[in-house]
């Protein structure tokens, strides 16, 4: 008989495979924050390291024991990662629901899967030894194709208010949001894992916050040199006063934020669709439409 639903144990299969690339791209991005904000610890208090982005963390772990292979099973965990935000966009499988905020979260999830495919692409060219050299900022790239289009300017002003918001956002949960909500953890576990999660937005909310107002910044003056990544971040707070001391509590909160994505790789509800619903929801959402 053909068109037959898959039974109870496939459809169990697919979404066992979609959670554990969710858990294997939480534990990959964890470990990334992890590696960025230990180097800027280390550069903030002046033994060795360097205060750069994810890239210069995947440039870091290449060089130490087995760094190809362990980096290039950090790009497969980004591409899980991306891929679970994806189906977290699509299929809604957190409930966000269709609200202007659950559709909000839902967008920054999409985002956020174009961001972390292209930093698994980038894992995977540095463990296959195609991408030792860097060819210039990325970010800037960007930013000076945006601002040569018409309306270009107001398109940039518009996507670092944005940033800049969405560190706003981060702050928020970091202060009165529920950090913990989404994660099976039992009193005990949640009394170590809550402060560890707020610290961790705390300190990307003023990572972004910093990052949009670059954007913004290049807006202004139409100058694509004015945006700068989190490695600009993390030198804009260096260079403020007591900026060792800002730039360690900032470092030390991305390595919060590290271990609180290893926390979620343990311990978040996951409530993902099989396999095949996936694939029609996403199949749906990029089909052309006329």
């Amino acid at each position: 008989m053909t068109g037959s639903a898959p039974g109870p144990s496939t459809a169990f299969a697919g979404r066992n495979t979609i959670e554990r690339l969710a858990r294997f791209g939480f534990c990959a991005r964890g470990a990334v924050y992890c590696v960025v904000g230990v180097l800027a610890v280390l550069a903030a208090v002046g033994a060795g390291g360097k205060a750069g982005d994810s890239e210069n963390a995947l440039r870091f772990v290449l060089l130490g024991p087995l760094g190809p292979w362990i980096v290039g099973l950090i790009a497969l965990g980004l591409w899980g990662f991306a891929a679970w935000r994806l189906v977290e966009a699509v299929t809604d499988a957190d409930r966000r629901g269709t609200s202007p905020k659950g559709l909000m979260v839902r967008g920054a999830h999409l985002v956020s899967a174009g961001i972390y495919a292209g930093l698994g692409l980038t894992a995977a060219s540095l463990a296959l030894g195609l991408g030792l050299q860097s060819d210039g900022d990325g970010l800037q790239d960007w930013t000076a194709w945006l601002l040569a289009k018409p309306f270009g300017r107001f398109a940039v002003a518009l996507i670092g208010l944005g940033v800049a918001g969405g560190g706003v956002g981060f702050l928020v949960k970091a202060v009165r949001g529920d950090v913990t909500e989404r994660l099976a953890l039992d009193a005990a576990r949640q009394a170590w894992a809550e402060p560890v999660g707020r610290f961790g937005y705390a300190a990307r909310g003023i990572a972004f916050l910093i990052i949009g107002g670059f954007v913004v910044v290049a807006a202004w003056y139409q100058a694509s040199s004015e945006v700068k990544g989190l490695s600009g971040a993390f030198q804009a707070l260096r260079a403020q006063p007591y900026g060792r001391i800002l730039l360690a509590i900032v470092a030390a909160g991305h390595v919060a934020c590290g271990a609180f994505g290893l926390i979620q790789a343990r311990y978040r509800r996951i409530d993902a669709p099989d396999i095949d619903q996936a694939d029609d929801a996403v199949a749906r959402a990029v089909r052309p439409t006329g």
